[in-house]
Protein backbone atom coordinates (compact mmCIF):
# COMPACT_ATOMS: atom_id res chain seq x y z
CA UNK A 1 0.00 0.00 0.00
CA UNK A 2 3.07 2.01 0.92
CA UNK A 3 4.51 2.01 -2.61
CA UNK A 4 1.20 2.67 -4.35
CA UNK A 5 1.08 6.10 -2.47
CA UNK A 6 4.71 6.69 -3.15
CA UNK A 7 3.86 5.91 -6.64
CA UNK A 8 1.09 8.81 -6.75
CA UNK A 9 3.21 11.46 -5.12
CA UNK A 10 6.24 10.83 -7.53
CA UNK A 11 3.15 11.15 -10.24
CA UNK A 12 1.75 14.01 -8.97
CA UNK A 13 4.83 15.56 -8.12
CA UNK A 14 6.28 14.89 -12.16
CA UNK A 15 3.47 16.44 -13.57
CA UNK A 16 3.25 19.67 -11.36
CA UNK A 17 7.62 19.91 -12.42
CA UNK A 18 6.79 19.16 -16.34
CA UNK A 19 3.07 19.31 -17.08
CA UNK A 20 3.03 16.08 -18.64
CA UNK A 21 1.62 12.51 -17.17
CA UNK A 22 4.07 10.04 -15.63
CA UNK A 23 2.20 7.08 -16.76
CA UNK A 24 0.50 4.97 -14.47
CA UNK A 25 -2.91 5.80 -14.56
CA UNK A 26 -3.99 2.05 -15.98
CA UNK A 27 -1.86 0.78 -12.44
CA UNK A 28 -3.47 2.71 -9.96
CA UNK A 29 -7.42 2.03 -11.66
CA UNK A 30 -5.97 -1.38 -10.93
CA UNK A 31 -5.14 -1.28 -7.70
CA UNK A 32 -8.19 1.27 -6.36
CA UNK A 33 -10.24 -1.75 -7.93
CA UNK A 34 -8.84 -4.54 -5.96
CA UNK A 35 -8.20 -2.70 -2.85
CA UNK A 36 -11.70 -0.93 -3.20
CA UNK A 37 -13.80 -4.08 -4.39
CA UNK A 38 -11.89 -6.69 -3.47
CA UNK A 39 -11.00 -8.40 -6.66
CA UNK A 40 -8.02 -10.39 -7.32
CA UNK A 41 -5.12 -9.33 -9.94
CA UNK A 42 -4.92 -10.94 -13.16
CA UNK A 43 -1.62 -12.59 -14.23
CA UNK A 44 0.18 -10.04 -15.56
CA UNK A 45 -0.60 -9.72 -19.31
CA UNK A 46 -3.45 -11.50 -18.94
CA UNK A 47 -4.93 -11.13 -22.69
CA UNK A 48 -8.63 -8.82 -21.98
CA UNK A 49 -8.73 -8.54 -18.51
CA UNK A 50 -7.09 -7.12 -15.27
CA UNK A 51 -8.31 -8.34 -12.76
CA UNK A 52 -11.17 -11.49 -11.64
CA UNK A 53 -14.21 -11.47 -9.21
CA UNK A 54 -15.05 -15.02 -7.24
CA UNK A 55 -18.54 -14.99 -7.12
CA UNK A 56 -20.93 -18.09 -6.24
CA UNK A 57 -21.42 -17.85 -9.96
CA UNK A 58 -18.24 -18.72 -11.36
CA UNK A 59 -15.36 -16.20 -11.70
CA UNK A 60 -15.62 -13.02 -13.95
CA UNK A 61 -13.01 -11.55 -15.88
CA UNK A 62 -12.93 -7.42 -15.59
CA UNK A 63 -11.21 -5.47 -18.12
CA UNK A 64 -10.09 -1.93 -16.43
CA UNK A 65 -9.77 1.69 -17.65
CA UNK A 66 -8.70 4.11 -15.59
CA UNK A 67 -8.84 8.39 -16.54
CA UNK A 68 -7.14 11.02 -14.36
CA UNK A 69 -8.64 14.26 -13.99
CA UNK A 70 -5.53 16.75 -13.61
CA UNK A 71 -8.03 19.64 -11.65
CA UNK A 72 -11.23 19.30 -10.70
CA UNK A 73 -12.37 21.50 -13.71
CA UNK A 74 -10.71 19.56 -16.02
CA UNK A 75 -12.76 16.63 -18.14
CA UNK A 76 -12.12 13.24 -17.83
CA UNK A 77 -11.00 12.62 -21.41
CA UNK A 78 -11.61 9.75 -23.29
CA UNK A 79 -11.50 5.91 -21.96
CA UNK A 80 -8.86 3.49 -24.11
CA UNK A 81 -9.98 1.09 -26.92
CA UNK A 82 -11.65 -2.00 -26.22
CA UNK A 83 -10.98 -5.01 -28.27
CA UNK A 84 -13.47 -7.52 -28.67
CA UNK A 85 -11.81 -10.26 -29.70
CA UNK A 86 -9.78 -10.64 -26.03
CA UNK A 87 -11.55 -12.45 -23.37
CA UNK A 88 -13.17 -10.49 -20.70
CA UNK A 89 -16.54 -10.57 -18.97
CA UNK A 90 -17.23 -6.67 -17.63
CA UNK A 91 -15.44 -3.51 -18.32
CA UNK A 92 -15.33 -1.16 -14.93
CA UNK A 93 -14.38 2.25 -15.58
CA UNK A 94 -12.25 4.22 -12.95
CA UNK A 95 -12.00 7.75 -12.17
CA UNK A 96 -9.27 9.02 -10.94
CA UNK A 97 -9.13 12.72 -9.31
CA UNK A 98 -5.79 14.67 -9.45
CA UNK A 99 -4.24 13.05 -6.18
CA UNK A 100 -4.86 9.99 -7.90
CA UNK A 101 -7.95 8.91 -5.75
CA UNK A 102 -10.77 6.78 -7.11
CA UNK A 103 -14.13 9.15 -7.10
CA UNK A 104 -16.33 6.92 -9.60
CA UNK A 105 -16.49 3.65 -10.65
CA UNK A 106 -18.59 2.42 -13.24
CA UNK A 107 -19.07 -1.32 -14.65
CA UNK A 108 -20.73 -2.63 -17.81
CA UNK A 109 -21.43 -6.15 -18.36
CA UNK A 110 -19.34 -7.50 -21.62
CA UNK A 111 -22.92 -7.95 -24.20
CA UNK A 112 -23.43 -3.45 -23.48
CA UNK A 113 -20.11 -2.50 -24.28
CA UNK A 114 -20.08 -5.14 -27.61
CA UNK A 115 -23.74 -3.94 -28.61
CA UNK A 116 -22.21 -0.28 -28.40
CA UNK A 117 -19.43 -0.82 -30.30
CA UNK A 118 -20.46 -2.58 -32.90
CA UNK A 119 -23.91 -0.76 -33.63
CA UNK A 120 -24.05 0.54 -37.36
CA UNK A 121 -22.87 3.86 -37.04
CA UNK A 122 -21.15 3.79 -33.96
CA UNK A 123 -18.45 6.34 -33.34
CA UNK A 124 -16.82 4.60 -30.71
CA UNK A 125 -13.44 3.52 -30.58
CA UNK A 126 -12.97 -0.17 -30.22
CA UNK A 127 -11.51 -2.96 -31.83
CA UNK A 128 -14.37 -5.19 -32.66
CA UNK A 129 -14.03 -8.68 -34.13
CA UNK A 130 -13.11 -8.30 -38.02
CA UNK A 131 -12.23 -4.91 -38.15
Amino acid sequence: MSLIAEAKRIAIDSYELTGRPLGITGEVAEHETTRLLGLELAEVRAPGYDAIERTQAGVKRVQIKGRRRTSPSAAWGRMGAVDLTKEFDAVMLVLLDERYEAVEMWEAPRQVIEAHLTAPGSRARGLAPGS
